[in-house]
């Protein structure tokens, strides 16, 4: 049980964030249509406030590269590679995704909890195209 009690604080954070993606209507099908349609710039000031939030995140952790985590583990950031077509067609499908259904799949878990039936069947249609991803990965180009 104690084992299980170290999850507890992840489990909160993730359903303050849950709550808050849902506050946000950044899991609204349609905020999410609005942006796809250039009609406003709620999801567009959403996205934008993540990605620097990511930014300062990365350059506060950057300096404990190779320095020990709580727990002893050394910090590491991997290098991504530069993929010339595999980033542009993956990006492609998933905004084609994200367009047809009308959500990511970050809120999936936020929806599910919020009663959205919907969101259970994108669920397991995610499942089931990460699957596909990995059986494909050989062929797909780098």
């Amino acid at each position: 049980m104690r084992r299980y009690l170290a999850y507890l604080p992840y489990l909160l954070l993730g359903a303050l964030f849950g709550f808050t993606l849902i506050k946000a209507e950044a899991a609204s099908w349609y905020r999410i249509q609005e942006m796809f349609h250039f009609q406003s710039f709620h999801m567009f000031g959403i996205i934008i406030t993540a990605v620097l939030t990511a930014f300062v995140g990365l350059q506060l952790i950057k300096p404990l590269v190779n320095k020990a985590s709580l727990d002893g583990t050394p910090i590491v950031i991997p290098k991504k590679g530069a993929g010339k077509l595999s980033h542009p067609v993956g990006g492609f499908i998933f905004g084609i995704g994200w367009g047809v259904i009308g959500l990511c799949p970050g809120p999936i878990f936020a929806l599910i909890g919020s009663g959205s039936f919907a969101a259970v069947i994108v669920f397991f249609a995610t499942l089931h195209g990460v699957w596909l991803y990995g059986y494909m990965q050989h062929k797909l180009p780098k």
